[in-house]
């Protein structure tokens, strides 16, 4: 299933919660996933909760790692740099290939202004490739650094990473979802989706990770917490 963006689809920019959008992508999805596929995905998800991987990760008050990555363009970007700017938001992201993922960010570069609008920045982070992630702000017209972390480097520092496990992957090959490929190694781990803003200190004011990928927050509420932090 190809997901297209809104502006393939050459639909104006969804203005309904992303909650509501996201309804929408798990309706089709009940409705043209085979049952088997929907329930090895479900088990992961379940699986993941129990392990407790939502309670590792790095949580509010906790001081953020620094790091630097490539954007989109190649270009080297730190987060001490853009903290000397305002205040940062980071969005933890699986891929290009995740319709949840396209959601989140396309909804995101619709509050862009609110985020700027109050002195903060927005990067996305994911495993995926300098040139798989060029493609994605090409195609989805996104207007901020979209980071390619190599290894999940950066991510495992917030504690978001897992392994894919081996059912997932053959689905995944099966839907020519080529993870090696696309991240460009052979690790098959991926992270959990989350949501941080870091104060200019390295303090972080705002923690939101969930193992299930189909659940992220409101890019309204990020706004809201920012307007009124």
């Amino acid at each position: 299933m190809k997901w297209r963006s809104l502006e393939e689809s050459g639909a104006a920019p969804d203005a309904r919660s992303l909650r509501e959008q996201f309804a929408d992508r798990k309706e089709l999805i009940a409705k043209y996933v085979p049952a088997d596929t929907q329930a090895i995905h479900a088990r992961v998800i379940a699986d993941l909760k129990v392990s407790g991987i939502e309670s590792g990760v790095l949580q509010r008050g906790s001081k953020a790692p620094d790091f630097e990555l490539p954007d989109h363009n190649g270009k080297l970007v730190s987060s001490a740099g853009l903290l000397n700017q305002g205040k940062l938001v980071i969005c933890f992201f699986r891929g290009r290939w995740c319709p949840f993922c396209v959601g989140q960010l396309e909804a995101m570069q619709q509050v862009l202004p609110g985020i700027q609008g109050v002195g903060a920045r927005l990067v996305a982070v994911s495993p995926q490739t300098v040139q798989q992630n060029f493609f994605m702000a090409d195609q989805h017209r996104l207007e901020f650094p979209l980071l390619s972390d190599t290894g999940n480097k950066v991510a495992r520092q917030f504690g978001l990473i897992y392994r894919v496990r081996e059912e997932q992957q053959v689905l995944y090959r099966r839907t020519f979802v080529n993870l090696p490929f696309v991240n460009g190694d052979e690790n098959w781990e991926l992270p959990i989706p989350a949501t941080y803003i870091v104060d200019q200190d390295g303090r972080v004011l705002f923690a939101s990770a969930n193992a299930d990928y189909t659940e992220r927050p409101e890019p309204a509420d990020v706004v809201h917490f920012l307007q009124s932090a």
